[in-house]
């Protein structure tokens, strides 16, 4: 019986090259910031990681494989099972589907905030333990990343998430099923490991799906995501407090939120990571003509336990304390991020405290700090983007890359828009003066901390390029721990200082980092050459 032939074209040495195309050209198309290494799961923003790096990638596989082995690749560039080439429909679903996965994470970790008081007279614990129901899920947030971006760029996107949503959907009818102290918050830092999953793989998925030029923009948007999450939380659990429905329904809807993600999840989402896509095409092929030298680039880099230690967990701490950079943006977006989560301890005394709300309408003062992330995502798309496309332009023409400090432009002007935020929300948060006035003030600090972010992830990722993923690793460490921290501490210093210096405190905190991006624009080339580990 005659064999039948693989249906792709092969070149031995095993690459893939369209006809009239060179290896660095085939290399881009072929494996374009799709190799095996953690960065696209490990930078939510995206961005170009440099053409340098895939060639590099590309020989190291060439050298990998054996004489009397072929490397499986595309079948040229139109190739319909590259994920590049679906369809714009199904990319921008996966862009949604992604944008929701990261929302029903961060929903799920704000959601508690409505419903402390039920909960501290049903289990008899302080005001303290009921903030570790949302601490502990952020602290997941520090385990997660390290096991679901090497698994991701393993085994591929879909099963992680469909293994990850799934646990978290048990974790979550656990909290709502616990009878002591002890449960709930297991279950609940439980289901922060195991959400962190959306939130290191969808930008991947993104990254996976778009190719450089629209990938900026996609990210953009789906950025949104991680500010409409911890917004609507508060909204829900407000609303089962304020009908008297009993506090175990919050976790009932959560539970249920991530069981339809899930169902969708199974049926709808395919597979986006390449590598993982290849390893399937080569194990098709080598069924279908009974021969083992077929090989995906995923297969000839097999996982050895003391390189992923040390790749995951130990390099990128060792980079971050050999990088001044590093530690400088590590504690600015650190402290960042715990500001976000601070406010779910800070806005009730303000608004319920202060202004006498109930805790559905403290829940809809959330909604200004979703809607300046909009507004900051928005600018990000119709202002800095085409600026920066033409920098692009402008450089390539002379043979150039663009500095990162150009990413930085937007920080400059985020930064004091943090300052003034905490400030205004500070000094207007008397009850004799209007509730629009502080809660207007949360939507400055949305588009602040929306555009910090998106500048200062653009420059690590442009700072370090192949090695982004580490340094973006140890930051996601850093800024979950205080993501975890600040709640702890929140109730207790606006006690104390009051409101309005309180929230002064932190705005000082803020002035007293503001130089940080400045220095950078005009240091950060010189700190560059002295890093071991810069890509300049």
């Amino acid at each position: 019986m005659e064999r039948r032939q693989p249906s792709t074209t092969f070149h031995e040495p095993p690459v893939y090259r369209a006809p009239g195309e060179s290896g660095a050209v085939a290399a881009s198309r072929t494996f374009s910031a799709r190799t095996p290494s953690r960065m696209e799961s490990a930078h939510p923003f995206g961005g170009d990681l440099g053409q340098e790096r895939e060639e590099l990638e590309l020989e190291r596989f060439k050298s990998q494989a054996g004489k009397d082995q072929v490397i499986v690749h595309w079948e040229g560039a139109d190739d319909p099972e590259n994920p590049q080439n679906w369809s714009n429909a199904y990319k921008a679903y996966l862009t949604i589907m992604g944008a929701l996965l990261v929302l029903n994470s961060t929903f799920t970790s704000s959601a508690p905030s409505g419903i402390v008081e039920p909960m501290i007279a049903y289990f008899q614990f302080s005001s303290e333990v009921a903030t570790l129901t949302i601490s502990l899920w952020v602290a997941g947030y520090c385990l997660g990343p390290l096991i679901w971006g090497p698994l991701s760029e393993r085994v591929g996107r879909r099963p992680v998430f469909i293994i990850s949503i799934f646990a978290y959907t048990c974790w979550n009818i656990g909290c709502a099923l616990s009878k002591n102290t002890a449960q709930i918050l297991v279950f609940r830092f439980l289901g922060g490991t195991f959400g962190a999953a959306p939130l290191t793989n969808s930008g991947g998925v993104i990254a996976d799906v778009w190719g450089p030029k629209q990938r900026g923009i996609a990210l953009c948007f789906f950025s949104v995501a991680p500010f409409a999450g911890p917004a609507v939380g508060p909204i829900v659990s407000g609303a089962i407090a304020v009908t008297n429905t009993d506090w175990r329904w919050v976790y009932w809807v959560c539970a249920i939120f991530s069981g339809v993600c899930l169902v969708i999840t199974i049926f709808t989402f395919k597979e986006t990571y390449a590598p993982a896509i290849l390893k399937k095409k080569a194990q098709r092929i080598r069924k279908e003509t009974s021969d083992d030298k077929y090989k995906a680039p995923l297969e000839l880099n097999p996982l050895k336990p003391k390189t992923l230690l040390h790749d995951t967990i130990a390099f990128p701490f060792i980079m971050l304390f050999q990088e001044p950079i590093l530690i400088a943006m590590g504690l600015y977006l650190s402290f960042v991020y715990g500001l976000i989560y601070l406010q779910f301890e800070s806005v009730p005394i303000v608004f319920v405290q202060g202004h006498g709300f109930n805790s559905l309408v403290n829940g809809l003062m959330f909604i200004p700090l979703f809607l300046g992330g909009v507004a900051g995502c928005l600018f990000y798309v119709f202002f800095t983007n085409p600026k920066y496309t033409k920098l692009v332009d402008e450089y390539a023409a002379k043979g150039q890359r663009v500095p990162p400090e150009k990413r930085l432009d937007i920080v400059c002007i985020a930064a004091p828009c943090l300052v003034v935020s905490f400030f205004w929300l500070g000094w207007t948060s008397y009850p004799s003066i209007s509730f629009w006035a502080p809660m207007m003030s949360l939507s400055l600090l949305g588009f602040a901390v929306l555009l910090i972010f998106l500048g200062l992830f653009n420059y690590i990722i442009d700072s370090y390029l192949a090695k982004a993923a580490s340094a973006l690793a140890s930051n996601t460490v850093m800024r979950s721990a205080f993501g975890a921290g600040f709640p702890l501490f929140a109730a207790q210093m606006y006690a104390r200082l009051g409101t309005q210096w309180a929230s002064s405190l932190l705005g000082f905190l803020a002035l007293l980092m503001l130089p940080i991006p400045f220095v950078l624009v005009k240091y950060g080339p010189s700190i560059r050459k002295l890093s071991k580990h810069s890509a300049e």
